[in-house]
């Protein structure tokens, strides 16, 4: 029997991550790589998880990951992640990328939507805390996530 899960703060999970882009992050065309940006993000989002979960945990889908626009060599990368909507085993995390300028003034270039299950000592999914609900914002952005697992089980009836 698992013990009573104490309900968490989106704001306890909460990560920040700055990166400086240098030349073994760029692609052949001279842009971050999408693929080191992937790899950002997964690392992310599994901080903001095992924070949350308090444990192991493993990435069960990007659900969504949209290029806005790119990043060049010296440019600032800074990535935030945040708990949207939690299951019983599984957190959505949302992860957004910025550029950020010498000002401090900072420019989305990607969003993504990162699905994490907690696991236990064999591996098995185990249970997550809920989460507190402390803005409309939050709220809204729960709702959505209600709505993209909807689609993630219907997709998954599909075959996707």
């Amino acid at each position: 029997m698992e013990a009573e899960l104490k309900a968490k703060k989106i704001s306890d999970s909460h990560v920040e991550q700055t990166y400086v882009l240098m030349t073994r992050h760029l692609n052949g065309a001279g842009r971050l790589f999408g693929g080191q940006l992937i790899s950002w993000i997964d690392e992310i989002a599994g901080i903001v998880a095992r924070r949350h979960s308090e444990g192991a945990v493993v990435t069960a889908a990007i659900d969504n990951l949209i290029f806005k626009a790119g990043a060049q060599i010296d440019d600032i990368v800074v990535l935030v992640g945040r708990l949207t909507c939690v299951g019983h085993t599984s957190m959505e995390v949302r992860v957004d990328t910025y550029v950020e300028s010498t000002t401090g003034t900072r420019k989305m270039i990607n969003r993504a939507y990162v699905v994490m299950v907690a696991l236990d000592g064999a591996q098995k999914p185990r249970g997550v805390p809920s989460i507190i609900l402390e803005t409309e914002a939050e709220r809204a952005e729960y709702e959505a996530g209600q709505k993209r697992a909807e689609l993630r089980i219907m997709r998954k009836r599909e075959g996707f």
